[in-house]
């Protein structure tokens, strides 16, 4: 898969709300990349996980999209003689498969045999879910997009039937998008904002349901009828860079992110930090300001308060003279108005955008990451991420900052991680 999935290219933006692989025509192609191929974390023989051998070898033959017998060996550091009959086993369940590789074939005979997943074994729905709209991604084995849906989330749902009943025709959706040929699908990755234990499948608490400790992993699975993992959703963003973006080839990074609330995953040793109890890494509840404005999770002064949608929102009567456009479009109008010149709006993004720096600066002190990445859709708004306010990054830090890369993925970056999650959790699943 592509390393960068840019909002900038706009792959997957649609104006209809349900897309085929065959309608998404060339726009579909361009996310296999000849230069990146394969998905999945880009670990060393020495960085390899815990795993089998014949989960090492799947994962491996995943992450390079296509490899020989003897090229997997060498990855590994193992001889050809444990490969081979891991190999053929995993052929026989219709995991890899055998590709013929044109590209180096010289002579005569049959060019020579490369390895690669089985995107016909099944399927996996990634599933993203917030304020307003609901994303939804199906992929196969491979990382290969099949089909996408939206749906727009009524305005009144705040109950957890609610969600359940949207979770339930989203999917319904994605899976006629698909068609009938489509394979099985074999696992479920949904994401949510708030605070998600992904390890025991509970939702502590998320600003858009009413109810509280609820066992959203048992629910959503008994609603789809299916294997169903959830996480909060910068961790879907995380497993988004971690699988498909920037950070295939990094052992830790951390991921910042603004949407309706300002998100941060940290990546370990290729592999994502949760925290003791799975619910850490909330930056957007960091305090910034004592006693400052409230945050939508009911405390003051937290760093989205200043920074997320809902806080840019919040300040968007003073710039538009209490004239707000539709929900959904105050954001664009802010951002438009800013750009035409308007010195209210361009405040308004100015002072986030100093928070952020604040913010991305205190990710650099408290873990020390190889590269921090300010990623997902908002990053659009430049004015959040200006050059003269992260070069005031440094000044924040004890010692010299990591890089920061931008990553301005389009809407769908959400589900394709939930999708990544979800293909993460199925793998020790297909190798028992």
């Amino acid at each position: 898969m592509d390393a960068e999935f840019s909002g900038d290219a706009r792959i997957f933006s649609c104006e209809s709300e349900l897309m085929s692989l065959d309608e998404m025509g060339l726009a579909a192609t361009q996310l296999v990349g000849a230069d990146t191929p394969g998905c999945g974390p880009l670990r060393g023989a020495r960085q390899a996980s815990s795993a089998s051998l014949r989960q090492r070898i799947y994962e491996q033959v995943r992450s390079a999209g296509r490899i020989s017998r003897a090229a997997l060996a060498k990855e590994l550091e193992v001889s050809p003689g444990s490969v081979t009959p891991l190999v053929s086993d995993l052929i026989a369940t219709h995991l890899l498969r055998e590709l013929e590789d044109e590209t180096q074939h010289t002579g005569r005979g049959r060019p020579p045999v490369t390895l690669g997943v089985n995107p016909d074994r099944g399927l996996v729905a990634g599933l993203k879910v917030s304020d307003h709209e609901f994303s939804a991604l199906l992929v196969d084995l491979a990382g290969h997009p099949v089909a996408q849906a939206t749906l727009l989330r009524a305005a009144e749902s705040r109950s957890v039937a609610d969600l359940l009943r949207d979770v339930a025709m989203l999917y319904d959706r994605l899976m006629t998008a698909a068609g009938p040929g489509a394979p099985p699908v074999l696992g479920v990755g949904l994401g949510m904002p708030g605070m998600i234990d992904h390890a025991s499948g509970r939702m502590r608490w998320s600003p858009i349901v009413a109810e509280r400790d609820v066992d959203l992993q048992g629910l959503v699975s008994a609603q789809l009828g299916l294997p169903v993992s959830v996480d909060n959703d910068a961790n879907l963003l995380t497993m988004a860079e971690l699988w498909f973006g920037k950070g295939r080839s990094l052992s830790d990074f951390a991921v910042v992110t603004i949407e309706y609330g300002v998100g941060l995953g940290l990546v370990v040793d290729h592999a994502p930090y949760r925290g003791a109890h799975g619910l850490g890494m909330e930056l957007g509840h960091t305090k910034v300001q004592l006693d400052g404005a409230l945050c939508r999770c009911g405390q003051r002064g937290c760093l989205e308060a200043y920074v997320a949608d809902f806080a840019l929102v919040r300040e968007a009567p003073i710039a538009l003279d209490g004239a707000l456009p539709p929900r959904g479009e105050v954001l664009a109008t802010l951002y438009a108005q800013a750009k035409d010149g308007n010195e209210a709006a361009r405040a308004i993004f100015d002072r986030a955008g100093r928070y952020l720096t604040l913010g991305i600066a205190n990710v650099a002190n408290l873990f020390d990451p190889r590269r921090i990445i300010l990623s997902g859709s908002r990053m659009r708004y430049d004015f959040l991420y200006a050059r003269e306010l992260l070069e005031e990054v440094a000044g924040l830090t004890l010692n010299t900052p990591p890089p920061i890369e931008v990553n301005a993925w389009d809407d769908f970056v959400w589900a394709r991680g939930a999708a990544a999650l979800a293909l993460s959790d199925l793998t020790p699943r297909l190798m028992a």
